[in-house]
């Protein structure tokens, strides 16, 4: 695996240029909300941007309805 991604650093680019966007936008809606256990977890877990995605587009509307 290591060899692979050594010959294809290319992948690891289009990683990051994935998941930061996801990273920061959903850290900027938890702040904004105050979610600090929310913004703890999306700021240490690394998962790709599933998890941001999530909270982006589930967890942060329903606590919009909540207030």
């Amino acid at each position: 695996m290591e060899q692979f991604l050594v010959q294809n650093q290319w992948i690891i680019f289009l990683i990051i240029l994935w998941a930061l966007p996801w990273k920061g936008v959903a850290l900027w809606k938890a702040a904004r909300l105050r979610d600090k256990w929310w913004f703890i977890a999306l700021l240490v877990i690394n998962t790709l941007a599933i998890l941001e995605i999530l909270y982006i587009f589930i967890f942060s509307k329903r606590k919009k309805l909540i207030q």
